[in-house]
């Protein structure tokens, strides 16, 4: 069947859907229209869309189709599991399965970020005095005494009774870093990938020089905890701004804003799960990672715990149904 007989011989039918959707919408309820009826109408929308994809019909219509069953299943799934429900399923199954199914923008952003950490850590080692090429020396001090083995808290100096307050700004820190790795990708995905690698060569100094002045001992236990959910995040966040970069640069057949659009709506979930994932790195950091009075060992066990819960998360969580 050629499109303009398809159009035509269904575009009441999508009128009458967008309508109720248009009535539905009130508070996110379906209580003002028949919702077997609304469910009907719109499992024969997403039929629609199924068999214009099949067709290779325009992306136009195909853009047009799949608003329609995106707004329905909203509003569908909205009513059935409420807000609370939104949020557990996006937590246990719709993020790792996002990060899942974009994978290779996942390799991409990994490879940007840890080739240039383990390079410099590794020239670092060979070559001290390189670390002021990355840092002053002011800087190098400063971090020197973050980690002194004296210091009588690990990380950013402060009381004891601080602890809030650095929540608070690591929660801000690490979700600047996300944003601006986020954020950069518009400018053909270059913006991403430079903060990227610029990230992966700073830490990498940072863990070089550390290790040459023998402060080891107190930096890797201190990030080993914190670190699986916040340098994860910096790679998702990476990898999200990557993917509006390649919708940009490559649009394929619809137009780049549309294409943007698209990419937007995948990355953006990314990016949520992302930002959760630096809360929790903030409170670790803050409340555990900080304490010195904790024996290494006893961080090392709990740090590699957390790396394997999150890769067992990310690569298993949501692969049964969830209803």
């Amino acid at each position: 069947m050629k499109q303009r007989s398809f159009e035509q011989g269904r575009e009441k039918s999508w009128q009458g859907f967008a309508g109720q959707l248009v009535t539905a919408k009130r508070g996110y309820r379906l209580s003002d229209v028949d919702p077997q009826d609304f469910a009907a109408q719109y499992q024969s929308v997403a039929r629609d869309l199924s068999v214009a994809k099949s067709r290779g019909y325009s992306p136009r219509l195909i853009r047009h189709l799949n608003s329609l069953v995106v707004r329905g299943h909203s509003l569908i799934y909205a009513r059935r599991s409420g807000y609370a429900g939104v949020f557990v399923r996006f937590l246990i199954a719709d993020f790792p399965r996002q990060v899942r199914a974009e994978w290779r923008y996942m390799v991409v952003s990994a490879l940007l970020f840890v080739v240039p950490l383990v390079a410099m850590t590794s020239v670092i080692f060979q070559a001290p005095e390189w670390v002021y090429s990355v840092m002053s020396a002011e800087q190098a001090s400063d971090l020197e005494a973050m980690y002194d083995p004296a210091a009588r808290s690990l990380g950013r100096q402060r009381d004891s009774d601080a602890d809030f307050q650095m929540f608070g700004f690591y929660i801000m820190n690490n979700v600047g870093i996300s944003f601006r790795l986020f954020a950069s990708g518009l400018l053909a995905g270059l913006g991403s990938a430079f903060f990227l690698v610029f990230n992966g060569i700073h830490l990498g100094a940072a863990t070089g020089h550390l290790m040459n002045v023998g402060f080891g001992g107190t930096f890797l236990p201190f990030v080993v905890g914190h670190g699986s959910f916040e340098l994860t995040a910096i790679v998702l966040s990476g990898a999200a701004g990557l993917m509006l970069g390649h919708a940009l640069v490559a649009p394929g057949a619809y137009r780049r804003i549309d294409a943007l659009r698209f990419a937007s709506r995948r990355a953006v979930l990314i990016v949520i799960g992302a930002a959760m994932m630096l809360f929790v790195a903030a409170f670790i950091e803050a409340f555990w990672s900080s304490i010195s009075a904790v024996a290494p060992a006893v961080k090392y066990v709990v740090g590699a715990s957390l790396w394997l819960f999150v890769f067992a998360y990310l690569i298993g969580a949501g692969r049964g149904e969830i209803r």
